[in-house]
């Protein structure tokens, strides 16, 4: 398994389905690739980017608390599948004596790697089943209307 790094690009609104995009980007390429997400895991994902500090742990901030807490680190996230229009990911977790990987949803995956510093991975498979002539094509008819507030 090939894997490319990604970083967290950004996140956008698509009025078309009501959804956010999370728009992973190559880290020393130009591959993208977009999530389509529900908004719950949106605004989390907006709240790491921003660092912001919420009074009480939410969803997110509890797995890290207790991922900590448990003297575990995570190293990685891997979206490593996409079977009938769904992403696969995996957090992978080590005590020091293993790794253990962890299925979850992309966006918590990514939710979880912001809030513990941890690298997003994608695996090479995924990038070239995606179209990218039709991606940027989308990407470049964008209005600066659907880059919508999420908070």
């Amino acid at each position: 398994m090939a894997l490319k790094e990604m970083k967290v690009e950004g996140l956008l609104f698509d009025p078309r389905s009501n959804m956010y995009i999370l728009l992973l980007r190559e880290v020393d390429g130009a591959a993208t690739l977009p999530i389509w997400i529900g908004k719950p895991e949106a605004d989390s994902i907006a709240l790491a980017l921003g660092k912001v500090m919420t009074p009480r742990p939410l969803t997110h901030d509890l797995i890290r608390n207790l991922i900590e807490n448990l003297k575990v680190k995570v190293t990685r996230i891997v979206i490593t599948d996409l079977l009938e229009n769904t992403y696969y990911a995996l957090i992978y977790l080590n005590d020091g004596k293993r790794e253990t990987p962890v299925d979850s949803r992309p966006s918590d995956a990514v939710a979880v790697a912001l809030r513990a510093n941890a690298p997003v991975f994608v695996d090479d498979s995924i990038l070239e089943l995606r179209n990218a002539d039709e991606l940027e094509e989308w990407l470049k008819n964008l209005k600066p209307e659907d880059f919508g507030n999420i908070m």
